[in-house]
């Protein structure tokens, strides 16, 4: 049977204008240590499970990847950039410097490993959001303070979206932290999610 070209061509486009063959959808990389790994949970209860389920929820078709790993500190955070960036995202939540605090690293190093990270994040005209976190009161007032204002200078500096404490909306409410005292529960990365979204839906699009 001879079919002429010009419907041959006509398929196509009908084809190719079906979600089968439209573009991927954009990646936003969770990127971070042992809280956004989900130290401690099952597959599928980590926070950026829930942003995922947030984001699928609203209407936004942006595929969430978890780049957590537990134990990781901010140099680890600059090795592991180049797997990032090969995920080509459109958005990256940054939510490191927890271990370094641990450590009782010195925060200039902390700040120099993050803005390493946001240079190179904001170079390859990638949004961040950069989520921050605070130490146990038995750290020191002098320590923590100079620990926290690391990320407000950051965010002063760069300009990302901004979080200063990822644990505000849970650190009160009760079955949110693991017995370790550090990691969140199920309930702990749920609202976890929740106050991140807030602040990343003016990075999203439809």
């Amino acid at each position: 049977m001879y079919v002429s070209r010009r419907l041959v061509v006509s398929i196509l486009l009908v084809l190719l204008a079906t979600p089968l063959f439209g573009a991927a959808s954009p990646v936003l990389v969770c990127f971070g240590d042992s809280i956004t790994a989900g130290y401690g949970l099952q597959p599928g209860q980590s926070y950026p499970d829930f942003l995922q389920q947030r984001l699928d929820t609203h209407g936004y078709r942006y595929k969430v990847v978890n780049k957590g790993t537990s134990g990781a500190t901010t140099k680890d955070a600059v090795a592991s950039l180049p797997s990032v960036l090969a995920l080509h995202p459109e958005i990256v939540i940054v939510e490191f410097g927890g271990n370094d605090g641990l450590r009782g690293l010195p925060p200039d190093v902390t700040h120099h490993n993050l803005d390493t990270v946001l240079s190179t994040l904001e170079s390859a005209h990638i949004k961040v959001l950069l989520a921050g976190i605070t130490l146990p009161p038995d750290y020191g007032p002098d320590y923590i303070h100079s620990f926290d204002q690391t990320f407000r200078d950051l965010a002063a500096q760069h300009h990302p979206a901004f979080v200063p404490m990822l644990y505000k909306d849970l650190v009160h409410i009760p079955g949110t932290i693991q017995q370790d005292g550090i990691h969140p529960t199920v309930k702990g990365s749920e609202i976890i999610a929740d106050t991140l979204f807030p602040v990343l839906k003016p990075l999203l699009h439809k």
